[in-house]
């Protein structure tokens, strides 16, 4: 009864909109707790994923959804159409390779300073599933904090554009970022617009040339509109929602229990001490595109509710 009083004070003081200083006083109230999956409230959530976005059928573009021939609109250039023909048909997989709740627990690993010194690793790496976000470091230097274990990474296709020139000219130093996250899948937003599609299927031909074993996967435009309007309808109003926001939404109908690593959208700790952006830089995003801090207080309101877990102090173990 006395557990249960707690966690009643907990979530009576922590609110989804708050100004920054009450919301690090109402998380720090909340840490009090230890935190608890709630079974019936992530299976609602997931229940309403279903219903709006359907993951386990829709979060790749596939030869089960996307048949030969198919006219495939673009996320954003929604006037452009992409015919499928065989070339591109081939590169798809047959089915969706993950279903519903196949994995027990996952890591959403974001890029947040505030894994910085946060010993998580060993946790991160301890978990079924792990997705990650647009190549980031994992090296070495790092890996205490962030671990190395990755069974998807999403890449950008800017990060392609700018850093390996489109991949029209030297190709190996791009398969050998790919390398250090060992057979890990590779996922693409190549029908988000026009743009993108050329330099995301030069990957497929880069790591097949290179006879990697690396699957690479392309979301489903129409996965990525659905996802939007849902968080648009919990206010999330931004010209793009944040890779990490596609894949936390995705992991919550693949896996039984999500935990979240490196999600944070202010320059302070929740003690009010300064973090880097990144937690290997202090490159700020550009200004404008994702709302990082409405995304943050939906995560922070779904962990007092148990429907997932955010990390952001130390993990215990190391």
């Amino acid at each position: 009864h006395r557990a249960q009083t707690l966690t009643s004070v907990c979530l009576f003081f922590f609110f989804l909109r708050v100004k920054q200083t009450e919301l690090f006083d109402r998380w720090k109230s909340l840490q009090i707790c230890k935190w608890e999956m709630n079974v019936t409230a992530a299976n609602l959530f997931k229940s309403t994923l279903s219903r709006c976005c359907n993951a386990p059928a829709f979060l790749f573009t596939t030869q089960k959804n996307t048949p030969l021939g198919t006219k495939l609109k673009y996320e954003v250039d929604t006037s452009g159409i992409f015919h499928i023909n065989q070339e591109i048909f081939r590169m798809f997989p047959k089915d969706m390779p993950y279903y519903r709740s196949q994995f027990k627990k996952c890591a959403v690993v974001g890029n947040g300073g505030i894994l910085k010194n946060s010993r998580c690793g060993r946790e991160i790496n301890s978990a079924d599933f792990v997705f990650r976000c647009n190549l980031p470091p994992i090296s070495e230097k790092y890996t205490v904090d962030v671990g190395v274990k990755t069974d998807v990474v999403t890449v950008n296709p800017s990060i392609i554009t700018e850093r390996f020139h489109k991949l029209e000219k030297w190709r190996k130093p791009f398969y050998d970022v790919l390398q250090v996250y060992e057979n890990a899948s590779v996922l693409l937003p190549a029908f988000y617009n026009t743009r993108n599609t050329d330099v995301s299927i030069r990957v497929k031909y880069v790591l097949d040339d290179f006879e990697s074993q690396q699957a690479v996967y392309y979301f489903h435009p129409q996965y990525l509109i659905n996802v939007s309007r849902y968080w648009l309808g919990q206010g999330v109003r931004a010209k793009r929602i944040s890779t990490g926001l596609i894949l936390v939404t995705a992991a919550l109908e693949l896996c039984e229990e999500v935990h979240l690593f490196g999600f944070w959208a202010f320059p302070m700790n929740p003690s009010g001490i300064f973090i880097t952006h990144h937690y290997y830089d202090n490159v700020k995003p550009r200004p404008g595109f994702h709302a990082m801090p409405s995304e943050i207080f939906n995560f922070l309101h779904m962990h007092s509710k148990g429907i997932l877990r955010v990390h952001t102090g130390t993990c215990s173990c190391c």
